[in-house]
């Protein structure tokens, strides 16, 4: 368990570790982030700042002398380094969590072994299996590389006319997961956090809304039967036990119709706080960056009770610009990333809206 005092490195230095760093600080815990050279917004915030490949040992070793324990804003950590850093360091989640989570043949695998509903799925190695995963799951279908693919990246779509030559070209010719295509009636979320005892707290299920397979806007609670609600957190802290996971991790879910009622399929696991999140900070009684450092510390978890409907705006490319009106506006909170350069499709903020219970 640490102390107040101590250090947690963190590896990335995006807005993820940034926010975490904000959020360690009053609990009078020190953050040192380590990061590729770029742009590094966590940097802004951090105690300590290391800019190294993640592949410098000499650098991670020097970095785990400096920190009492290891966590990751992102999941494409390299295997090599979360091993070469678990040898000197606690690093939280473990590497099981990684190792699942970096693939989705093996995540959906996992799943469905601990009985959990996915969207079918096979493997695709070539051109052939590729053609036999789509004579078997049909068109539509999904075609996704099965590493490093994030925010609609590493995919697309088989449709009645695609030419699957063209298709196996698009994802680079790289190992695949070809998906069914799933008819849902919304996508939803929960972010949950597990602690070094195996205590599990869970947030409020997340109502999310997609624009070019980026997320645009959460909203909580989601519009959801009680059945379908308690099956997801029943299905996020399923999850956690079963990698034997610290810290905060994000749980994406398809709503389906399913007889009369709603079931929820999981979509995927990012092992880390998760943007459908972000409204945790102004929305809840503890933040999920909060949370992360609390759970990686080995501190007891705080409440994740909800301070009224809440709404999450992503403010992405030069949406960013309207920072001036957004202060303005009463009840809005603004969190801009610190980022050098807005471009299309780069986040670049949020701006969430609480409204309290009995204003609605």
């Amino acid at each position: 368990m640490l102390h107040p005092g101590q250090t947690i490195g963190i590896l990335g230095g995006g807005q993820l570790a940034r926010m975490m760093a904000l959020a360690a600080a009053p609990l009078g815990l020190k953050c040192h982030v380590y990061a590729p050279a770029g742009d590094n917004p966590a940097f802004q915030v951090s105690a300590a700042a290391t800019i190294a490949a993640y592949e410098d040992k000499e650098a991670l070793a020097v970095f785990a002398s400096a920190v009492s324990v290891v966590t990751y804003e992102f999941e494409n950590v390299p295997a090599a380094t979360a091993a070469f850093l678990a040898e000197r360091v606690p690093v939280l989640p473990g590497p099981r969590a990684l190792a699942v989570t970096q693939d989705r043949f093996t995540e959906k695998s996992f799943l469905r072994d601990i009985g959990l509903g996915t969207p079918d799925f096979r493997a695709v190695d070539d051109l052939a299996s590729l053609e036999a995963a789509v004579a078997a799951l049909g068109r539509p279908s999904v075609l996704k590389t099965r590493r490093f693919g994030y925010d609609g990246k590493g995919q697309t779509v088989i449709r009645l006319e695609s030419d699957l030559a063209e298709a196996w070209d698009t994802v680079g010719r790289q190992p695949s997961i070809l998906e069914a295509f799933v008819p849902f009636l919304r996508e939803v979320s929960v972010i949950a956090a597990r602690g070094r005892d195996g205590d599990v707290v869970a947030y409020d299920v997340c109502e999310n809304e997609h624009r070019h397979h980026i997320l645009a806007v959460t909203r909580v609670p989601a519009a959801l039967d009680g059945e379908a609600s308690h099956a997801a957190l029943e299905h996020a802290a399923r999850i956690a036990t079963a990698l034997d996971y610290v810290g905060v991790l994000g749980v994406e879910m398809f709503v389906i119709a399913d007889g009369g009622r709603e079931r929820v399929l999981i979509n995927e696991i990012a092992p880390r706080v998760h943007n459908s999140g972000h409204w945790t900070t102004d929305g809840a009684e503890t933040s999920q960056f909060e949370q992360h450092v609390r759970a990686v510390a080995g501190w007891p978890l705080g409440s994740a009770a909800r301070r009224g409907e809440v709404v999450m705006h992503n403010l992405i490319g030069d949406e960013a610009d309207q920072w001036r009106q957004i202060l303005a506006e009463p009840g809005a909170h603004l969190h801009l990333y610190g980022k050098a350069e807005a471009r299309p499709g780069r986040k670049m903020g949020h701006v969430t809206r609480v409204t309290p219970p009995g204003r609605a």
